[in-house]
């Protein structure tokens, strides 16, 4: 797929406000998780524990459709390398929301119905996907981030800080460690829908005085 084409699809033309919209939700709602309260009682009771969790959750959902717009627009550039980081930051993110699911949705009602279960002891298997869903979310973003520098399309600090986020959400399921790349996602945003603005069309010269 050229550059063109790629740009003039639906969803990548709409990368802009995607990548702002789901940036802002990761913003908000982690800094949420980060005032509501963290003990077994508040995850069933508290409102904004309870909104802000699902929240999050949500927000990752939208971070994916953002992630594959934002990728459209690059896609030529990034190359093989581009495709492997873009499908390994995809699967991280949504391996990391069906993480983020389970607190959302899932644990106020356990911890209505059966709060003994928080201070049990996590079976391997439990572990193990929690850990591969941290790993694969952080690797996936630096991964991303490097595709970003190579690629050249879009500014050398997005690239950047996608690198950093991706070193940071490795702790991403611990508020504020989304908010880098929540952060990172709304400054790209805001970038692509500056430079997919139309301009206008440029005044013409005055005209030359008759002779």
């Amino acid at each position: 797929m050229n550059a063109p084409v790629a740009a003039g699809l639906p969803l990548a033309r709409a990368a802009g406000p995607l990548a702002t919209v789901a940036g802002a939700l990761v913003v908000l709602t982690d800094l949420g998780r980060l005032v509501g309260g963290h003990d077994v009682v508040a995850f069933g009771a508290d409102p904004l524990t309870i909104v802000a969790n699902a929240g999050y959750a949500v927000s990752f959902a939208v971070l994916a459709v953002a992630l594959v717009a934002v990728y459209l627009r690059q896609a030529r550039e990034a190359g093989t390398f581009g495709a492997l980081a873009f499908a390994l930051a995809l699967v991280g993110v949504v391996e990391h929301a069906g993480n983020m699911w389970f607190d959302g949705f899932a644990a106020p009602w356990l911890a209505v119905v059966a709060p003994g279960a928080f201070g049990a002891e996590r079976p391997a298997v439990l572990l193990t996907g929690a850990l591969a869903s941290y790993v694969l979310f952080g690797l996936g973003w630096v991964l991303l981030g490097v595709s970003v520098l190579r690629a050249g399309v879009f500014p050398r600090w997005s690239g950047v800080a996608l690198l950093v986020s991706g070193v940071l959400g490795l702790g991403a399921g611990a508020a504020p460690f989304g908010v880098p790349v929540g952060l990172t996602f709304l400054a790209l945003g805001v970038w692509l829908v500056r430079v997919s603005r139309p301009r206008s069309p440029a005044t013409p010269p005055p005209a030359a005085p008759a002779r």
